[in-house]
């Protein structure tokens, strides 16, 4: 079947974009720090360095600008003249003055003198706004690099969802997995239904969000996610499922947004990753192979099996039926 639109794709990106937001967009600048953030790498990276470049560039501006109106690029430094800065002669050289002392290195060659009180003033001042920017800046850089989004990529979905028997109950299914050996601490795992519909007063719902229970009565959606699972979705009379046969799937058009969400056990910070299952992606009939064998004094798990399915016996049925 020719792939349709997602509301999810299957790497947890929202095909969701904002548009005409008018005066709203001014919301941004009211939280510039995560909106900061929440930019790309190259836009981050290009505001770093523009940052620092046109700050630097403005304050050696600042101390080549004192020492021209005092005349000292044109004086001998000597102990007969007390410039402002010493052995500051050109832009280059005030520049210079400006990186030793914004980055605490003092070579010793260039000093500010007490006979200068427009130069303390303007130390000051660059000490202040170098303690800012700095903060601003490499704080951002920081969160941006500890966000936990990148731990998500090693927590995996299976690729299809199966919908078969367990315990003589007609279940939907779907596995998940974390390829690393630190744990997810209080891992949950929810499911939402995104389906239009059609409400008995005529309004028209295009995407319309109908929780799934994964266990929530039981506490099964709460994981203990050291092996692989498979999620179950008892399909009953309270399920959105309950009238849906082996037939009526092939018309039906939904998709349904997998959400786990846990704390980093090394960072504590919390991670989300997300995936989604069209109908196409659903197969009635279906059961997952296993994954876990019994090794040496271990257990082993075989990703190589984690998406692949075979056919069991299934009633073709909607349970309404």
């Amino acid at each position: 079947r020719r792939e349709r639109q997602r509301f999810v794709d299957k790497n947890g990106r929202c095909n969701v974009q904002h548009g005409n937001l008018g005066g709203e967009s001014s919301r941004y600048l009211s939280d510039f720090f995560t909106t900061l953030v929440d930019l790309k790498w190259r836009w981050n990276l290009l505001i770093f360095l523009l940052t620092y470049t046109v700050a630097w560039l403005v304050m050696a501006s600042m101390w080549w600008g004192i020492a021209y109106l005092r005349g000292d690029l044109h004086q001998a430094h000597g102990d007969s003249y007390s410039p402002c800065v010493a052995n500051v002669y050109n832009f280059p050289s005030a520049f210079l003055f400006f990186v030793e002392t914004e980055a605490t290195i003092g070579y010793g060659h260039r000093y500010i003198t007490e006979r200068c009180p427009e130069g303390i003033v303007l130390f000051l001042f660059q000490s202040l706004l170098g303690s800012v920017v700095d903060a601003f800046l490499i704080g951002c850089m920081f969160i941006k690099m500890s966000q936990p989004k990148k731990r998500a990529e090693t927590l995996m979905f299976s690729r299809a969802a199966v919908i078969s028997q367990r315990d003589a109950k007609l279940c939907l299914m779907f596995r998940v997995g974390n390829l690393r050996n630190s744990h997810m601490v209080s891992a949950q795992i929810r499911c939402k239904l995104i389906k239009s519909r059609q409400t008995p007063e005529g309004e028209f719902l295009p995407l319309d969000q109908c929780e799934l229970d994964v266990g929530f009565g039981t506490g099964a959606d709460q994981l203990f996610l050291v092996s692989p699972l498979t999620i179950c979705h008892e399909i009953n009379s309270e399920s959105p499922f309950f009238c849906l046969s082996q037939r009526s799937l092939r018309s039906e058009q939904f998709e349904i947004v997998v959400i786990l969400e846990g704390i980093v056990e090394t960072t504590g910070m919390t991670c989300q990753a997300r995936t989604s299952y069209t109908e196409d992606e659903v197969l009635w009939g279906h059961r997952f192979l296993p994954v876990m064998s019994l090794e040496d004094g271990f257990f082993r798990v075989d990703y190589s099996q984690f998406h692949a399915t075979f056919e069991v016996p299934t009633p073709p049925y909607s349970v309404k039926e």
